[in-house]
């Protein structure tokens, strides 16, 4: 049985830079799960989520030639992307409700819901509960709560991330 090594971000990401896609599949492989992760406890919502996560690595590929890895992770880059792409999300949100607003109401008739769609829907109301609490914190509050609480970033590589200090990040 042979052992393989496990190669370093920084391995990947120079193998990415240089267009190799098989490297880019590993590195959605390691980061895919804390991206979702991320998004989700960001917006409430699991759909959302999957939109921001396929948006975030399709970042990544397209400028694969200027990410500066931070400590010699992806991780916490990919994370900025990822709420970047939330910020985005939601701007887009709030133009589509402003738009709706505009029309006509429909009424639509009451159809049966699969379990499913219903433990989706429980799960994104318990997490709209404790986004709401978030919500309430500074900005830069609610990204250390992200990084360090959620998404497992150290303390040192969030504030690099947030450019701050670590002993700012430990307070927030």
């Amino acid at each position: 049985m042979r052992h393989q090594i496990r190669p370093s971000d920084e391995e990947l990401w120079t193998s990415i830079a240089a267009g190799d896609e098989l490297a880019f599949g590993r590195l959605f492989d390691r980061y895919s799960r804390p991206v979702y992760n991320h998004a989700f406890r960001l917006t409430g919502s699991w759909s959302t989520a999957e939109d921001v996560t396929q948006a975030t690595f399709l970042v990544a590929w397209r400028r694969r030639h200027d990410v500066r890895l931070v400590d010699g992770s992806a991780l916490p880059w990919l994370l900025v992307v990822a709420t970047n792409a939330v910020r985005s999300e939601w701007r887009s949100a709030r133009r589509w409700l402003a738009l709706l607003r505009r029309l006509p109401a429909e009424r639509y008739a009451d159809g049966d819901l699969a379990e499913e769609v219903s433990a989706r829907l429980d799960d994104e109301r318990r997490m709209s509960e404790v986004l709401a609490v978030v919500r309430r914190l500074p900005s830069a509050e609610r990204e250390a709560v992200a990084l360090c609480l959620w998404s497992g970033v150290s303390y040192p590589d969030a504030a690099a991330v947030l450019g701050i200090s670590e002993v700012a990040v430990r307070s927030e």
